[in-house]
């Protein structure tokens, strides 16, 4: 790097010395190419460090390098220089300063500019300027002065110009703001009221499925008897004609009464009234009274109705009712739709997923792969399956998946056209009655409440569920649960204070608890902790299993 080249030298042996060292550092400033505000903030620094050490044989270098202006000032003997106010305001002016023994180097930076001309040209400009009085460095400073306050005014215009702007915005965005927070109260008046009619709606569907199940049930009942009391034995002889009349009379009756059933039954099912009563149920022997009954319903022959059931899948715990509803909607369809061949019914147990796996295998006319899915929409029913004289109403698999859910299992279907298709019904495989009576559930998320009680189905007898830390202290203070499940984020009471609330307890703080959150990150330390994202009914159990062991 080149060395700095000297421009004027200035010693400094009275007070009009520092005028002088002021008046050429700003000239210097202006010729090295500084901007106005920067040539003051050169003179300014030189002046106060020339008033620190004037008098005392000091003399002030000024130089320039490639890329600052330097200016050194020696100076003798002088202690606590480096903590002098002078020394300190040149700081915070020029870019640097540089303290040594006797001497004091200011440097201010340059910025790129074209070629300044010969330094011989530059030190003659220097050199010219004449010696100064006070009252005319005084005089100057007034000006840099009254240009600094017009700068100053200028600024002032401007900064009240962009004020005046921000304020017209502000008013404007407050304005909006306020339309905005006009038009979401009403957005939530509309909700409310929307909800309003949607309860009474639901109070008026409840009531219509009420006098569908007295009003319709009842006649319909009361026809099937007239019917089997015409055709049965006792009655007066009818002509071929007239009973193959009542007997049409008898099929459709039956038929509507099966309709106004299933109707019911989804009502029940979308009213989320699905509790599940687990037992131990044998599925031999619901295998073995399926198949005696649903042997006479097969209205064409050359269809062989059978069943297998593996040993180790003989026995498990599930609502029968909901069990034997499923299976019988299986079969039935399989059975319409099966012109030859065979409907068979298997059970085996899938060791890998720890279920029970129920198979319904026909061979009639398949499903095709566009309809597939959406057997399993309420009323749908494929085009073109009414061929083989079988019709339905749509709802019976939507119905059976709906239980299998319940259930805490899974409902599927695989078809080929043509060949036939295949409902795979898997439920969880227990071995053995529930191992805990009872799981309180604290979530505000009715999605997950509902989730979790499927995957707890045959492993707990009764699931609580409650909406908020508050309720869950309620719940447990009313029957005390085997093991709580804590979601962290909730309304009220959340599940950093449930738990603290829980540890204050003496009876309350020996109930394990499993956190179930969507940010296991902020999970206390010392709980077993899963994360909503993907949970599986193994991981759940598991987890509940490894805080009993392990205590509160």
């Amino acid at each position: 790097m080149k060395a700095a080249t000297e421009l004027i030298r200035v010693r400094l042996d009275a007070g009009q010395d520092v005028f002088v060292l002021r008046r050429l550092g700003r000239a210097a400033a202006e010729l090295a190419g500084l901007e106005p505000q920067d040539q003051v903030r050169v003179a300014t620094a030189l002046s106060e460090v020339g008033r620190e050490v004037y008098g005392r044989g000091a003399l002030a270098v000024i130089a320039l390098g490639e890329d600052e202006l330097l200016i050194t000032v020696t100076h003798g003997e002088r202690s606590g220089l480096a903590g002098s106010e002078g020394v300190r305001l040149a700081g915070r002016l020029v870019d640097r300063v540089e303290l040594g023994d006797g001497r004091v180097t200011l440097a201010k930076r340059l910025r790129p500019r074209p070629r300044r001309g010969p330094i011989s040209d530059l030190r003659d400009r220097l050199t010219r300027l004449s010696p100064v009085s006070a009252l005319e460095e005084l005089r100057d400073q007034n000006r840099e002065l009254a240009d600094s306050l017009d700068d100053v005014l200028r600024l002032n215009a401007e900064l009240q110009e962009t004020n005046t702007g921000v304020l017209a915005m502000y008013n404007q965005l407050s304005a909006e703001l306020e339309e905005t927070n006009r038009g979401v109260v009403a957005l939530y008046a509309e909700l409310d009221e929307k909800s309003s009619q949607l309860r009474e709606a639901n109070e008026a569907r409840n009531r219509f499925w009420a006098t569908i199940s007295h009003e319709l049930r009842t006649p319909l009942n009361s026809v099937i008897g007239l019917v089997g009391l015409l055709t049965g034995p006792g009655g007066d002889p009818l002509t071929e004609e007239q009973a193959h009349q009542v007997e049409l009379i008898g099929n459709s009756t039956r038929t509507l009464l099966a309709l106004v059933s299933e109707l019911l039954d989804m009502a029940k099912a979308e009213s989320g009234r699905l509790d599940p009563h687990p037992t131990t149920v044998s599925l031999t022997d619901v295998a073995e009274h399926l198949h005696v009954t649903m042997r006479p319903t097969r209205v064409r022959g050359g269809v062989e109705l059978s069943h297998h059931v593996a040993p180790e899948a003989a026995v498990l715990h599930v609502d029968e009712g909901m069990l034997v509803t499923i299976l019988r909607n299986l079969l039935s369809n399989a059975l319409k739709f099966t012109d030859s061949g065979e409907v068979r019914l298997e059970a085996r147990v899938d060791d890998d997923r720890n279920e029970i796996v129920i198979t319904v295998t026909d061979t009639g006319i398949g499903i095709p792969p566009e309809h597939l899915r959406r057997v399993f929409e309420d009323f749908y029913q494929v085009p073109g399956s009414f061929q083989v004289g079988a019709r339905g109403t749509g709802l019976g698999l939507p119905y059976a998946r709906r239980l299998a859910e319940a259930l805490g299992g899974t409902l599927e279907l695989a078809s080929t056209p043509g060949e036939g298709t295949t409902a795979a019904l898997r439920l969880p495989h227990h071995g053995g009655p529930p191992e805990m009576e009872r799981v309180l559930v604290a979530d505000d998320d009715e999605v997950f409440r509902a989730a979790a009680r499927r995957m707890l189905h045959g492993f707990a007898v009764h699931v609580d569920e409650a909406a908020d830390g508050a309720a869950a202290l309620e719940a447990m203070a009313a029957e005390p649960p085997d093991v709580v499940l804590v979601d962290l984020l909730m309304p009220r009471v959340d599940g950093h204070a449930l738990l603290l609330r829980m540890a204050e307890d003496d009876r309350l703080s020996r109930i394990p608890v499993v956190v179930v959150t969507v940010q296991p990150q902020h999970a206390p330390e010392g709980k077993a902790v899963l994360s909503k994202q993907g949970l599986r009914r193994d991981q759940l159990i598991q987890a509940i299993r490894q805080a009993r062991g392990g205590g509160a």
